[in-house]
């Protein structure tokens, strides 16, 4: 079969970018590739190369082809590359030449991760600013929503980075919680560490299961505090102001549910070692489903404040709470689609 050549300066069509550094230099390029990318075979990659399906800028490549530091790979086998087009940058909340604020949507990932492909907020905003050497000056989880920073040049890294480790950033989130708590205000200052299923066997490191970031209140962990306000009181839910006081692990929702008052939609926090580890195999099976009571934790970044990095001036910014929690606060019941 020919290959089937694609046109490197065409960029409709969906790839991955691959440069090739220590780790591939010197290597045949099907070796390095199924090194790279381990959930696929080398035989695949023969294959894929040979069909055209791996590219690189240089020169027509063969299996056996020895690559070159700094040579530019380019990916179309669907799962390792984009199978469609990317979703549009989140809406800009704040730029200047140093910072800029996202609104980051639920179930974005803020930086890819792993072997499969997926979009990025990192990488959807480089996209958007090609000349800006741009990285996230901290992190939300996949499926909590809201404001996210980040950075436009290196030295704006390196005093962000400084500001979060010197504690002059505070932010503020909302969630979404079962019950109805009886206090108006309190604070959690329970020591957060890696908690583990109970069950005999669980694989915890490595592949296809890793759970080492479960926390919970554990003896001797890392200190953590977080205050909470109640916001609005709702049958059998409550919306939660969250201020966190550290920066620890999942420390708000290992947090709520210390306190007896998990968010709704957590997969990891507030359900039983079982449905944890079927959501962690499985995904979303109807047992799930049921007992989680909604596709993401409802967990939103609702505003961070903290000195411009350049001009020291206060900086403020917000974004409205994500329109699914926002339906569950005006009274419509949470709904899991299809």
């Amino acid at each position: 079969m020919p290959p089937v050549l694609r046109d490197v300066n065409d960029p409709t069509v969906p790839h991955r970018v691959l440069l090739v550094g220590d780790r591939g230099f010197g290597r045949r390029v099907d070796a390095y590739l199924a090194l790279r990318f381990s959930d696929w075979s080398r035989a695949q990659f023969v294959r894929w190369i040979r069909d055209g399906l791996v590219t690189s800028d240089m020169r027509q490549l063969k299996p056996s082809s020895t690559l070159a530091e700094g040579e530019i790979l380019r990916i179309y086998v669907p799962g390792i590359a984009p199978d469609g087009a990317p979703p549009p940058m989140p809406a800009v909340l704040f730029e200047d030449d140093d910072l800029m604020a996202l609104d980051k949507p639920a179930g974005l990932l803020m930086h890819a991760v792993g072997q499969r492909w997926s979009y990025s907020v990192v990488g959807l905003a480089r996209d958007a600013r090609p000349g800006c050497e741009v990285d996230i000056a901290h992190r939300l989880d996949r499926e909590t929503s809201g404001v996210v920073i980040l950075v436009k040049t290196l030295e704006a890294n390196r005093r962000m980075r400084e500001l979060f480790q010197d504690r002059f950033v505070s932010k503020t989130y909302v969630a979404i919680v079962h019950g109805e708590p009886s206090w108006d205000e309190t604070v959690c200052d329970l020591p957060l560490g890696t908690l583990h299923p109970k069950e005999e066997g669980v694989v915890t490191s490595g592949k296809p299961e890793t759970v080492e970031l479960r926390q919970g209140h554990l003896d001797g962990g890392s200190a953590a505090r977080t205050r909470f306000s109640v916001a609005q009181r709702m049958p059998g839910l409550t919306l939660v102001e969250c201020f966190p006081e550290t920066g620890r692990t999942h420390q708000i929702r290992a947090h709520l549910e210390c306190l007896g008052f998990p968010i709704l939609g957590d997969k990891l926090y507030g359900q039983p070692d079982d449905v944890f580890l079927e959501a962690l195999r499985q995904g979303a099976t109807p047992r799930v489903r049921a007992s989680i009571g909604f596709p993401r934790h409802c967990l939103h970044a609702r505003s961070i404040a903290f000195p411009h990095p350049f001009t020291g001036q206060t900086l403020r910014v917000s974004a409205p709470i994500a329109a699914d929690m926002a339906a569950i606060c005006a009274g419509q019941q949470p709904l899991w689609p299809g």
